[in-house]
């Protein structure tokens, strides 16, 4: 009885069923990327703002003036009453002063501001000349309340953590496509009321719950289009997915520079969300599931629907698939670390996950830190990300998952060792070294994505990568305060760290098999065969111990 990879030979295992339901669920990267970067332009520091002044606010009242003259008002009278914090104003007694239309200022002298006490601007409040620009000047998020806007992003990468659990768990039990099309109402509905939330608890709320079902959409789109193809294809779209991912932070600057409200900003990257609803009749059930659940006839009418639509017709043989005769367990922590292979697999991942993580996410914030023009320069950082999906897509197949894995890794950590110690009077050497990290990191980022997927088995193959990268969300959390808090010891510290997370990552990677031609392991029975790294570099040394050198037909 054919197997399904058989079966897929036949049917095509990148023909233009594939190819549009691969396009189709790229689109998910770009809005993915969107809420996961999207802080850095609906929490940032509002441009200019002031204490407010009651004694201004009562003359644009009085007075009938515009918004834009009491903000006049507010920034001449501020030299006298605000100190150059913006955090801090002088405390008195405004309803006592008189106020004039004509000269409002004259009564107000440094000698009888002389013996005030300063005190918090939180009584009243801030002036904003953009006052709904970001959620920043919209919640007064400022001077002592500025850490709520990092606790919004704290809270969405505990809602990746929660949905990559959870929402990996149902994929593997109730199937790809459902929670994919869940996951796409969920986050499109949570991104609405993010969009009209009245007060930071609110939108803090469900900005977590969109960041739970933006999880979801992701992870089990990676995994639907893994499933789909042919081994030889898998590399490609697994790289090519994550294309899309850095197109979308691309595209974001260009989105936050046209639209001028938060407000906006959060509609226009959550809409897109719902389209994803269509795919309900344009994407089917992943056929490898619905066989670990022993669904053969709707698998294998799928896989005739799929070689209907690549021009292919199936032997007239091809009547029924081989199935398991395993019983399929519902998948559970355990299975993870149940068996030798698994366990170890399962843990240099998660170490990968929380690395690449830390450091990607660090060298971002280390090199955001300089002033500028904030759009040129998120839009700068995020080109250079993708000269590392070509690099991925041209040596991956020549060389190998594993040792591009280890080496990106091991680059990653020499170059942020060398610019630690580089003499600052050479700037674009250092500035050099960076970018060379950045772009060794974001490989290593995108390699543990596509090689978790090729290790875990298909009955439990999305609550693995969920689980496991849900390092990478706690990574995301310790990450800023990693940086900062050691930088303010020395100012290089970090990178330090960074060198002995990656190189690190580097050595356990190489423990790891190689992934390479290789069709997905079904079961765990089919992971605990795959060679180990011993056997696969030295196949006939005793060096390695007793090992299992057969392998299933599976794999011949």
């Amino acid at each position: 009885m054919p197997s399904f990879e058989e079966f897929l030979k036949e049917a095509g295992e990148f023909g233009r069923f594939q190819k549009r339901v691969f396009l189709l669920l790229c689109q998910t990267g770009i809005t993915f990327s969107f809420l996961f970067v999207g802080v850095v332009f609906l929490g940032r520091d509002p441009e200019q703002y002031w204490c407010r002044v009651p004694y201004a606010s009562k003359l644009r009242k009085q007075c009938g003036w515009t918004f834009e003259e009491e903000y006049n008002i507010t920034l001449r009278a501020s030299s006298l009453v605000n100190d150059s914090s913006h955090c801090k104003k002088y405390d008195m007694e405004w309803y006592n002063i008189s106020s004039s239309c004509t000269n409002p200022l004259s009564h107000l002298t440094s000698n009888s501001l002389s013996n005030v006490s300063f005190t918090t601007c939180q009584r009243d409040g801030w002036l904003y000349k953009e006052p709904h620009s970001t959620i920043a000047s919209e919640y007064n998020l400022v001077c002592e309340d500025r850490w709520l806007v990092d606790m919004t992003q704290s809270l969405l990468n505990l809602g990746f953590l929660v949905g990559g659990f959870y929402l990996g768990y149902a994929s593997d039990r109730y199937g790809r496509i459902n929670i994919y099309l869940i996951s796409s109402f969920g986050a499109g509905l949570c991104g609405l009321i993010v969009a009209f939330a009245p007060n930071i608890v609110v939108f803090s709320i469900f900005r977590f719950l969109q960041g739970v079902f933006g999880k979801g959409t992701w992870m089990t789109s990676f995994v639907i289009v893994t499933e789909i193809v042919g081994s030889d294809q898998r590399r490609i779209v697994g790289i090519v997915i994550q294309i899309f991912f850095t197109l979308g932070v691309v595209i974001l600057p260009g989105i936050a520079y046209f639209i001028p409200t938060w407000r906006e900003i959060q509609l226009a990257t959550t809409l897109p969300n719902f389209l994803f609803l269509l795919y309900y009749w344009a994407v089917p059930e992943s056929p490898r599931w619905l066989l670990t659940r022993k669904k053969g006839k709707k698998a294998l009418k799928i896989i005739q629907s799929i070689a209907k639509d690549n021009g292919k017709c199936l032997p007239p043989h091809y009547t029924e698939i081989s199935l398991s005769d395993k019983e399929v367990s519902n998948p559970s922590l355990l299975e993870l670390v149940r068996t030798p292979q698994m366990r170890k697999f399962t843990l240099i991942l998660m170490y990968a996950w929380f690395t690449s993580a830390v450091v990607y996410q660090g060298l971002v914030l280390r090199l955001g830190i300089i002033e500028g023009n904030l759009y040129l320069e998120f839009f700068v950082s995020a080109l250079m990300e993708l000269p590392s999906a070509f690099l991925i897509l041209l040596t991956i197949d020549r060389i190998g998952r594993r040792p591009l894995f280890a080496t990106s890794a091991f680059v990653a950590g020499a170059a942020c060792l060398m610019t630690a110690f580089l003499p600052k009077d050479i700037p674009w050497l250092s500035t050099s070294c960076a970018i060379l990290a950045r772009l060794g990191i974001t490989i290593t980022f995108e390699l543990v994505y596509l090689v978790n997927s090729e290790l875990y088995p298909t009955i439990f193959r999305n609550f693995g990568v969920s689980l496991c990268s849900g390092l990478c969300d706690i990574g995301g959390i310790l990450a800023p305060f990693l940086l900062y808090r050691l930088a303010a010891y020395w100012s290089e510290l970090p990178l330090i760290v960074y060198c002995i997370l990656s190189v690190l990552c580097g050595l356990l990677v190489t423990f790891l098999p190689e992934t390479k031609g290789l069709p997905l392991p079904e079961t765990v029975e089919d992971v605990e065969q795959l060679p180990n790294a011993c056997t696969a570099i030295y196949p006939f040394s005793r060096r390695c111990g007793k090992q299992k050198h057969q392998i299933s037909s599976t794999y011949v």
